[in-house]
């Protein structure tokens, strides 16, 4: 069965869903499926599939139907990576849209690495809670943060990257139908995550502030008593990123308590999405949930040595929590992955253990500060507003002044999508540098808060910072 390609994909957020279904969470149910892969899909395709019909009679290119699965999590759509790479843009674009660096670990790391990969037990499989090096050097880095000496045998569970965690505990606490509540702008991922394992996502939106000028990461906020509302009889689990991706907010300790006392009230499972934890600006103070009153016992915190290294191809994270929610996450990670990237582990254990001494993470504070300010002295030289942001490495520019020739010819693939999307292929293709539509990580019904915006990230080197602002000022010539 051939997978959509991006010159296939109609718009998960517009337009009458291609495939003539109706969405049950919230979302368009366009998926960029031919008519043929539809009839696949229902069972229904050309001909009994259980009779016996020369192979020359019969379409044999959509045999098995596949699940229905892949629409409700968008993961048969045509989303925004397949849109925004580099096979559809200019060559010499310069790629500040995904969220990968384009220079590698600390030269200590992958010296661990290369260490690990000439010893023999690292390239074998390691325990499927995580290799104890590691676990012992989460433990031992990560247990000051939450105020308690963690156990490495029950409260710490190595992953295959941040997102094969969250996966995970997905699958080890969610029934079908039942109700999982994220705050948008969310991680794309949550929601495939979240569907593939029967749950039903439930949409919260972050509002931004309605104030000239720029805004921060503190002026998109929660309207806690919208967050109430959507909390019913099958709510299970409410995820909360901080620092968040694409705002770059810090959830404040009075925020995270309110949003804590909701979990307490109505029993929620807690998802602290907490991958940027290390790259936080502005002297803001970063709260985990896990650590309010009450929380530990219904919290799990992810976090990521792809982000805390650069490493993000190494696909390393862990989870922390309570022997209660670890021991099922720990069953769900064995049936999914058994065990995760040895050598790998062996190297992110060797960088948490080395990290204080080497004044590791507050270096990387400030090296990201640096490169922040060079994309945020371009953008106010441009004069367009954004957000700055406190934590993570993304900006979001407002791009709602920004003017397109009425007959610029777009193509076929962005039809139904929002102004963002427009936005950034213009973007892309006129001034040279790519960023990604924030609408994508958006419901339907909210996408008109998100396309207004276009993500930039700051996760490159200086030059390549300084290159993409120097092109960014073009955009002069099409701003009101």
């Amino acid at each position: 069965m051939p997978i959509p390609t991006a010159q296939q994909g109609r718009s998960v957020h517009g337009g009458a869903p291609a495939n003539g279904l109706k969405n049950t969470n919230g979302l368009s149910a366009t998926n960029g499926l031919n008519s043929t892969d539809e009839a696949a899909r229902s069972g229904s395709a050309n001909v009994d599939s259980h009779k016996t019909v020369p192979a020359q009679s019969k379409d044999r290119s959509n045999l098995i139907p596949f699940s229905s699965r892949l629409f409700t999590g968008r993961a048969l759509a045509t989303d925004v990576w397949s849109i925004y790479n580099a096979a559809n843009l200019p060559a010499d674009c310069i790629n500040l849209g995904q969220g990968y660096m384009n220079f590698g670990p600390p030269k200590y790391v992958i010296e661990a690495a290369e260490g690990a990969l000439r010893d023999i037990a690292p390239n074998h499989y390691s325990h499927p809670k995580g290799r104890l090096r590691l676990r012992e050097a989460i433990a031992k880095h990560y247990g000051p943060s939450f105020g308690r000496e963690l156990d490495v045998e029950t409260e710490i569970q190595v992953s295959s990257g941040a997102n094969e965690g969250q996966y995970s505990v997905f699958t080890a606490f969610l029934e079908e139908g039942d109700e999982v509540i994220m705050f948008e702008p969310f991680f794309d991922q949550y929601l495939p995550s979240v569907t593939f394992n029967g749950g039903k996502p439930v949409y919260v939106p972050l509002h931004p502030a309605d104030k000239p000028g720029r805004l921060t990461g503190d002026d998109w906020t929660v309207d806690y008593d919208e967050l109430r509302r959507a909390i019913t009889p099958r709510s299970k689990m409410i995820i909360i990123n901080t620092p968040h991706n694409p705002v770059g907010k810090v959830f404040s300790r009075q925020e995270l308590e309110k949003i804590a006392a909701l979990a307490e009230e109505f029993n929620l499972l807690v998802m602290a999405d907490e991958v940027y934890d290390c790259l936080v600006y502005d002297d803001k103070e970063h709260v985990r949930i896990a650590t309010l009153p009450g929380m530990w016992e219904r919290t799990v915190t992810v976090g990521s040595a792809g982000k805390a290294f650069a490493a993000t191809g190494w696909r390393v994270g862990w989870v922390i929590g309570p022997p209660s929610l670890i021991r099922p996450t720990l069953a769900a990670c064995t049936r999914i992955v058994f065990s995760s990237n040895s050598p790998m582990q062996e190297a992110a254990a060797v960088g948490l253990e080395q990290a204080r001494e080497r004044k590791y993470f507050e270096t990387q504070v400030k090296e990201y500060e640096e490169r922040r300010a060079v994309l945020l002295d371009a953008f106010d030289r441009l004069g367009m507003k954004y957000t700055l942001p406190h934590g993570s490495y993304f900006i979001l520019l407002d791009i709602s002044t920004l003017k397109i020739p009425d007959d610029y010819p777009f193509p076929a693939m962005l039809d139904g999508r929002g102004r963002d999307f427009k936005a950034c292929w213009f973007i892309a293709c006129e001034i040279g540098v790519s960023s990604i539509p924030v609408s994508e990580f958006y419901c339907h019904e909210h996408t008109s808060i998100g396309e207004k915006y276009a993500r930039f990230g700051f996760c490159k080197d200086l030059e390549t910072l300084r290159q993409a602002g120097e092109r960014l000022q073009k955009l002069k010539n099409y701003v009101n």
